[in-house]
């Protein structure tokens, strides 16, 4: 029998080598993420990987099962060794090799995969890895799938089983690229600047872009694991700046960003501003609600007000439906309400059929994006924003949280806001109109303002969301005030960004 793993083990020593490490804080809300050496071993993927094998026949589901694994020094070493634990768990095991989370999820259509483990640790800082799981096409795990996997591999109650096999599938990137490229029909000619941040996207996305007619401005597309400018993540503004400073330099008119594993996608438009991803949703629901009137949108509540109270939106009868932030809840989402397709500020977008399959990929977004442009010629992208009622809103800002704390951290914020509108207390100078605690808590004031405090689930981190409709000055002061309330509890530390 597999070895019972263990939450502790010192490196460089022979239990390290006998025994496999599982930090049980890396079994997250909706995927897996460990720093990979001191909370996790080799071993401690292929107890995974047995664990997953085990899960799936419980879940009666044919055990067949399609991976990749993303551009890190390590991952094509974790992924074989969560393949070896898939294979003794009696797992049928198809392999695309290098690729990117929407590959893996299109490759269990395309090649007839009930089930999927994507090796990534997305965006998050080198020295990470982890596993994005699914068994129900094209949904991933969440909470309870989670649950599961987790108390299977911490208690060792592995089944290995006879029947497991492997297949390599040879440039399967093609085939991914190809279907992407079937289905967008551009005859407007655009400038775009590529942006990979050393990441898995640079081996795809400019390639997309190039057979899509653009012309095409790499940035940051040579491979580099230790990631040397910044961490690919569209969300974070050093990555934005970059982008910016390449359409100016350029006269772009648009740059397009690609997370680590190619399931998001940021956007700066002609001007070199920032569009924040939520906006860029607010666009696109403007755009295919013309081509869909009543379509029901799935908003993640880090996302602007804008759904709800655009006007344009309002007189399409489209339907906005607020829901966790997270790939997994708002894929889930967007398949059980039948949506047309769900948006987080992250930049995870899913467009369900009939303009896509439902899960999150960042180069279907880019040909949406660049679809929006073909069909409202000539104008630009900065002209389209302009056309979205003016709001003021602040990136995802998030401050440092131990895993152990912070959920429990982010339950007395969301009592500490309860008790304030009981009490009929004020928030920047306004009563408390709205509290909504499907996923932490976001505070509303009367004038539409407001702040979201939840808790990371890819990190030791809180997330912070604030916006105004009416000011600058207004959205620092809800920052400030948000902030506030967080800092009663010492267990909060810095911020990685903030406005």
């Amino acid at each position: 029998m597999f070895p019972k793993p263990v939450s502790s083990l010192t490196p460089n020593t022979f239990e390290y080598e006998r025994l496999p490490l599982v930090k049980p804080t890396g079994f997250r809300e909706y995927d897996a993420r460990w720093l990979f050496g001191s909370e996790l071993n080799l071993m401690g993927v292929q107890a995974l990987g047995l664990g997953l094998a085990t899960l799936l026949h419980e879940m009666g589901v044919e055990p067949r099962l399609a991976t990749g694994h993303d551009y890190r020094s390590y991952s094509a070493s974790i992924k074989q060794a969560l393949i070896c634990g898939l294979m003794a768990g009696g797992v049928e095991v198809v392999d695309i090799g290098l690729a990117l989370s929407p590959m893996a999820y299109f490759a269990q259509f395309a090649l007839d995969c009930p089930a999927v483990a994507m090796v990534t640790a997305s965006h998050n800082d080198n020295g990470w890895t982890g596993v994005k799981m699914g068994a129900q096409r094209p949904v991933t795990f969440g909470p309870d799938e989670m649950a599961q996997l987790r108390d299977i591999v911490l208690e060792g109650r592995f089944k290995p089983r006879a029947g497991g096999g492997y297949q390599f599938v040879e440039d399967f990137g093609k085939i991914y690229l190809d279907d992407l490229v079937s289905h967008a029909k551009l005859t407007r000619k655009l400038k775009v600047v590529a942006a990979c941040g050393n990441g898995t996207a640079g081996a795809f996305a400019p390639a997309l872009l190039e057979r899509l007619g653009c012309e095409v401005i790499p940035l940051d597309v040579t491979p580099d694991y230790n990631f040397p400018r910044y961490n690919p993540n569209p969300e974070d503004l050093e990555m934005l700046h970059a982008m910016a400073d390449k359409v100016r330099e350029t006269g772009a008119d648009l740059a397009l960003g690609f997370d680590g594993d190619g399931d998001r996608c940021g956007v700066v438009d002609n001007n070199g501003e920032e569009i924040f991803a939520d906006k860029i949703g607010v666009m696109l629901a403007r755009d295919l609600s013309k081509l869909y009137p009543g379509a029901t949108f799935v908003v993640d509540v880090k996302s602007t007000g804008l759904f709800a109270s655009d006007p344009v939106l309002k007189d399409r009868g489209v339907k906005a439906d607020y829901w966790k932030t997270g790939h997994s809840y708002i894929k889930r989402r967007v398949t059980d309400l039948k949506a047309l397709a769900g948006f987080e500020k992250s930049g995870h977008f899913f467009f369900n059929a009939p303009v896509g399959r439902g899960y999150d990929d960042g180069l279907l977004t880019a040909v949406h994006v660049l679809e929006m442009l073909d069909r409202n010629q000539p104008k630009s992208m900065a002209e389209l924003y302009a056309d979205l009622p003016k709001t003021w809103g602040s990136p995802t800002m998030s401050p440092h949280c131990a895993d152990e704390v912070k959920y429990d951290v982010v339950e007395r914020v969301v009592a500490r806001f309860q008790a304030m509108r009981e009490r009929g207390e004020t928030i920047i100078g306004q009563k408390i109109q709205n509290l909504v605690t499907v996923n932490g808590v976001r505070v509303t004031v009367e004038d539409g303002a407001w702040g979201l405090v939840r808790a990371s689930s890819n990190k030791p981190e809180l997330v912070v969301v604030v916006e105004s409709p009416n000011s600058e000055a207004q959205l620092h002061a809800m920052f400030k005030a948000v902030d506030a309330i967080l800092r009663e509890n010492r267990e909060v530390g810095a911020y990685n960004q903030t406005i």
